[in-house]
This record gives structure tokens, sequence and C-alpha cells, in this order.
């Protein structure tokens, strides 16, 4: 069999086909997500809260979320290079995102995050 006999007995995927089914699979992903806060001042309590109702209400089931202190753990912001709190990261999926600010946002939040709801 030539390499061409080859080449027409595979099945084509045509890119639509593609396209939908990496939309598919980003449904099911596990959104990794990281809140930067700067002791428990009352800004950062409604960072947590605000950040914590988005997930339950966008992410439900889809997601982990770890709260980090940067007074108890500074050190973490050098490294995740993080340069003002309170400041949400989406690590997973790809690509990353930062938003850093007013987490009462919500919809600039779902934007620049690129969240999807679930449906």
């Amino acid at each position: 069999m030539s390499n061409n006999e080859q080449d027409q007995s595979r099945p084509i995927i045509e890119s639509t086909e593609v396209f939908e089914l990496a939309l598919k699979e980003d449904d099911n992903n596990t959104y990794e997500l990281k809140l930067y806060v700067s002791g428990m001042t009352p800004n950062s309590l409604r960072a947590i809260e605000n950040v914590q109702k988005l997930c339950k209400v966008y992410l439900e089931g889809r997601y982990n979320l770890e709260i980090i202190d940067l007074y108890q753990q500074p050190n973490v912001a050098k490294v995740g290079q993080i340069v003002a709190a309170p400041t949400l990261v989406k690590e997973l999926p790809l690509p990353l995102r930062k938003f850093i600010g007013d987490m009462t946002k919500t919809d600039r939040i779902l934007l620049r995050m690129d969240i999807k709801a679930h449906g």
C-alpha cells in the first residue's frame, strides 16, 4: 500500500469537530484557583467570600480554591509573582490568568479569568 493510499484510508476529522471536542473537554476541566490576600482585613475577608460565592455559582464541582495569606507566607508572593492583594490566579485550565483588585466585580472576573458557566 502506498503512502497516498494510507492517507486516504484514514478518517479525516474536520476542524470544527476538533474545535467542538476541545470545547467539550474544556467544560470538564477542573479550575485550579489561588486567591492571594494580605491578612484578615475586611478587604481580604470580602475577597474570600466573593470568590467562594463565584466558585459555587459558576464552577460547582469543577474547582479547587486555595487561599493564601501573604502575611503568613510572604515568600509565596515572590515565587508567584504577586504584586498586589487580593489577586486571583487561575492556573488551570491554561492559559494562566490573573485578576488583581476588587473581587466584587463578578462579570469582570469571569471575563478576565475566561471562566465558562457549566452547561
